[in-house]
């Protein structure tokens, strides 16, 4: 019997297998924030045990409210920061050079095909792009990860979404995303690495794969996954080149990670995307998806366009081609935070980030502030804010606030508006 990519990864990194359906893996990456690391940092050190396994394996940033906004969140920087320099950790990425990390990590070629990958937080899973295995996890496998370079992981059973058509224009991964999720619900992926194949995913360039993978999770996900191929090799070219002596010979490597033909899944699900519409959700769970055109006239006060889903350059570029010449509606606030310091400057040099404050926006610095409701962007009770982050929960971005997920193009079409409606680009 053939064996998917994740059972790959699995026997590849195989440490010990203490229980039945438990597996120690070896971990190529351990990435690190200043929300969840500290706890553990303060854990290890109470412990006697303040070390690091790999000061080059781990990676660290400063990225969820960044600058601090208060006492707090600067001792948390601070903490970060401290124990970073102590370990000598080789790749922190502090104020001025911080970016959302997981836009942040890729951009900086740390992930690889056939990786194995760990952080404090849910949406880790994005690096899945690469074909690589990525989760979330707690504080408690976080600690062991920095000092042991191990986790502890169920089987991996996967599902698979075979995703055949092609989209139509105006249509983007977040419209994709938010409609697999409305199909299987928040938790019908529980415990399960979903793949994600077929030509509308070969037609995706690496930063599409990223926004799909990003939000496997709100379907309950461990980790997304898609195979690697040439795309994928040109994205990682300039961190690999001195591996390879050609890209066909990284390609012929990386198809390593690719799952075998007869291998078994939890579940298949054969969708043609050929008739989506663009989707956006209307209530508190990503599952609550609805075509744009159903909530057209929806009325907004705020938009929102960046975070580890959609803040890279090409959502930049969508959303600045649909501003250009156009102005916020009146009551509206538009905030723009470009995911990292090199989206930020790429998207300066494009006159993108002129056609955004032309239009009225603020532009802020690369942080996951707003997306979980903690500075740049928090909404008073009441508010509804048009945003092309990741989760919509009751209160995610601020208490008694409501969040709408969309696409840049929706976001920005929507800004223009003062409503929820579809961008000029879809037919």
């Amino acid at each position: 019997m053939g064996k998917t990519i994740a059972q790959k990864i699995f026997d590849s990194h195989l440490v010990d297998s203490p229980f039945p359906n438990t597996y120690v893996l070896r971990l190529d990456r351990v990435f690190c924030h200043e929300i969840t690391t500290p706890v553990a940092i303060n854990d290890l050190v109470e412990r006697g045990k303040d070390n690091v396994f790999d000061n080059t394996k781990i990676k660290a940033v400063i990225d969820h409210v960044t600058p601090a906004k208060d006492s707090k969140t600067a001792a948390q920087g601070k903490i970060l920061r401290d124990w970073a320099r102590r370990q000598n950790i080789k790749d922190f990425f502090d104020i001025g050079a911080n970016g959302v990390c997981h836009a942040i990590f890729p951009e900086k070629g740390f992930v690889r095909p056939g990786f194995t990958v760990i952080m404090g937080d849910s949406h880790t899973c994005t690096h899945g792009a690469f074909g690589a295995f990525a989760a979330g996890v707690g504080t408690t496998d976080l600690e062991v990860g920095i000092l042991k370079g191990v986790c502890s992981f169920r089987e991996p059973k996967s599902i698979k979404f075979v995703l055949n058509g092609k989209l139509r224009d105006g249509v983007y991964a977040k419209d994709v995303i938010l409609s697999l999720i409305a199909k299987i619900g928040v938790n019908g992926a529980t415990n399960c690495v979903v793949e994600f194949t077929g030509p509308v995913i070969d037609s995706f360039g690496m930063e599409e794969r990223m926004t799909l993978c990003n939000m496997a999770v709100e379907a309950g996900g461990t980790s997304g996954i898609c195979y690697p191929d040439m795309k994928t090799v040109d994205y990682l070219w300039e961190f690999i080149r001195d591996e390879y002596k050609t890209k066909e010979n990284a390609l012929a490597d990386y198809r390593t990670w690719v799952s075998d033909s007869d291998a078994e899944y939890e579940q298949v699900f054969t969708m043609d995307l050929t008739d989506l519409e663009p989707v956006c959700t209307f209530g508190y769970k990503p599952d609550q998806v609805k075509n744009v055109s159903e909530m057209a006239g929806a009325k907004v006060d705020q938009v929102y366009i960046g975070s580890c889903t959609n803040g890279r350059i090409s959502d930049l570029r969508i959303a600045a081609g649909i501003l250009k010449g156009h102005h916020l509606a009146d009551g509206v606030r538009g905030i723009v935070s470009p995911a990292t310091p090199k989206t930020y400057k790429t998207a300066l040099d494009e006159g993108l980030l002129d056609i955004f404050m032309d239009a009225g926006f603020c532009v802020t610095n690369p942080t996951c502030g707003a997306c979980l409701g903690m500075s740049n962007g928090v909404l008073a009770e009441g508010e509804v804010c048009a945003s092309t982050t990741n989760r919509n929960f009751n209160g995610r971005m601020g208490k008694g606030g409501m969040v709408h997920l969309m696409s840049p193009a929706t976001a920005a079409a929507t800004a223009i508006a003062g409503t929820i409606t579809n961008s000029p680009l879809y037919k």
